[in-house]
């Protein structure tokens, strides 16, 4: 039976840090990365303890704390949902139902008596001497201050910053009369009966929203600068309908299911480099049907970048076009010049009347949680480091991350690092070695290094509002990231441990 660290009794007010105990792993986050590290880590080596930090109160990450109308993945669930445990739902599904999946996950492999909830984890600092990671922890609902200590930190919070979200700021929003929202504060007691609702945004979030609330709303704008592109397929694969109606086994449903949207994410991240032209086409004139007729394509549909330099917004069964369509909802494309007391004004000059604006503008991104990192006794500083196969960083010991993919399902990549980081841990017991770290090797100290992210690959505004603040990547394996499912598949199983980027101690 796999222990875990004892949580002490809570002591309202209490200032003194409390000794929490020590596990072999640390797990920071029960979103969808920790919840299935969670489960590698005990079916890959079952005598490992754990314990898994969160300072949400509930389980879910992004889908705990964004509950807007409407919200939903929008990537398919038979990729996004775990290889391990089938979906049997629609392809895309509701942020509830992606919860209560997680649940049955949680409930199915006991990893409840794992997790700790209002745990925030504020600083971790690792000792070589000690071999080990000093791990600080507030505890949101006494205030209480706890230390754990872990062989290892596997950092599974995502990359949201989900208390500070994107708010840019116009001018006139003190003296705007209406109510102002952001998504990811949504108040649970909006009234939109009969309201004018503007959505300035034009991605995922304004995408999922407008449907939603376009019934409930006098009338929803959406007001974008630039156009996104979408994609409407059905919310229940053709496919998957076949299946079921043959009534073979769930396991296999989801296996061939599976598989094929897997083959089409593929199909999409290929052709979006090789024939940017033809997969543009591909869109465009798959939306254009959707569309109210005359509707103007070029201005409000058409981007100025390639396709898949930022996500394809997925709108299942086409539901935003069906809110343009019968007249619910409209697209404005410009730029705001100010808020006025009742209205947004536009560079153009044009007014739209508003009593509710959402600024469905996007996040900020947080680097390994805003944790304060320190190695004996050195603060560490993200952008002078490199990550190790978007798994690791160099000079940071023992410690992981999960970051997923953008073109594709996160939770594909969730598998994949952590059946790397099991043959890792199993190496590190077979070389009788307490201490792991990522190390640039004679050859590989001159290397360019590049940004996070190479703009002309993928450039969305949260990803180059935050390239400043995040670690590098280097020209060569093993010191890139951001590489396609389609090659992970293939290198991240076979990546050889011991090539000497690796240093053992």
């Amino acid at each position: 039976m796999t222990a875990t660290a004892p949580t002490p009794a809570p002591a309202q007010g209490t200032e003194e840090i409390q000794d929490a105990g020590h596990v072999d792993v640390l797990i920071v986050g029960a979103g969808v990365s920790g919840i299935g590290a969670a489960h590698h880590l005990r079916d890959q080596l079952p005598d490992r303890t754990f314990v898994i930090l969160d300072a949400q109160d509930n389980r879910g990450g992004t889908w705990w704390t964004h509950r807007y109308p409407g919200v939903r993945s929008d990537s398919d669930l038979f990729t996004y949902g775990y290889r391990f445990k089938p979906w049997r739902g629609p392809s895309i599904a509701a942020g509830e139902e992606i919860l209560a999946y997680l649940d049955e996950v949680i409930d199915d492999y006991g990893l409840d008596q794992y997790i700790r909830y209002r745990h925030r984890v504020t600083a971790a600092s690792w000792s070589t001497e000690d071999r080990r990671w000093t791990v600080e922890v507030t505890r949101g609902d006494t205030g209480q201050q706890l230390r754990f200590t872990t062989g290892f930190l596997w950092m599974c919070q995502g990359y949201y910053n989900h208390t500070k979200p994107y708010r840019p700021q116009w001018e006139g929003m003190d003296r705007f009369q209406g109510v102002i929202v952001h998504p990811q504060r949504w108040p649970e007691d909006l009234d939109l009966a009969g309201k004018r609702v503007v959505v300035v945004g034009s991605g995922a979030t304004a995408a999922t929203l407008i449907p939603a609330i376009a019934e409930k709303a006098k009338h929803v704008t959406m007001l974008q600068r630039s156009p996104s592109y979408f994609y409407a397929p059905p919310t229940t694969h053709e496919l998957a309908v076949t299946l079921r109606a043959l009534d073979i086994p769930e396991e296999w449903t989801h296996e061939i299911l599976r598989r094929q949207y897997i083959s089409q994410y593929h199909w999409l991240a290929r052709t979006s480099l090789e024939a940017p032209d033809e997969l543009h086409t591909f869109l465009i004139e798959s939306m254009r049907p959707l569309l109210p007729e005359g509707f103007d394509v070029d201005k409000h549909f058409t981007p100025r970048y390639r396709p898949w330099q930022q996500r394809i917004a997925v709108v299942p069964d086409g539901d935003l076009f069906a809110a343009l369509r019968e007249g619910k909802a409209s697209i404005v494309t410009d730029t705001i010049e100010a808020f006025t007391e009742h209205a947004i004004k536009l560079c153009s000059g044009e007014e739209i009347p508003a009593d509710i604006v959402i600024t469905a503008t996007g996040f900020n991104l947080s680097v390994l949680g805003d944790v304060a990192f320190t190695v004996d006794g050195e603060p560490v500083d993200f952008t002078e480091r490199v990550t190790w196969r978007g798994i690791m960083i160099n000079g940071l010991p023992n410690m992981a991350y999960v970051f997923g993919y953008f073109r594709h399902s996160w939770t594909l990549r969730v598998d994949l690092v952590s059946d790397l980081i099991g043959r890792l841990l199993a190496n590190m017991q077979d070389k009788g070695a307490a201490m792991v770290v990522p190390t640039l090797r004679p050859q590989d100290t001159d290397m360019q290094l590049r940004p996070w992210s190479d703009p002309e690959n993928f450039n969305p505004g949260y990803v180059t509002r935050s390239q400043h603040i995040l670690f590098k990547q280097g020209d060569r394996e093993p010191w890139i990231h951001m590489l396609e499912h389609e090659q992970e598949r293939e290198i991240l199983p076979e990546a050889n441990l011991d090539d000497g980027t690796l240093v053992y101690r």
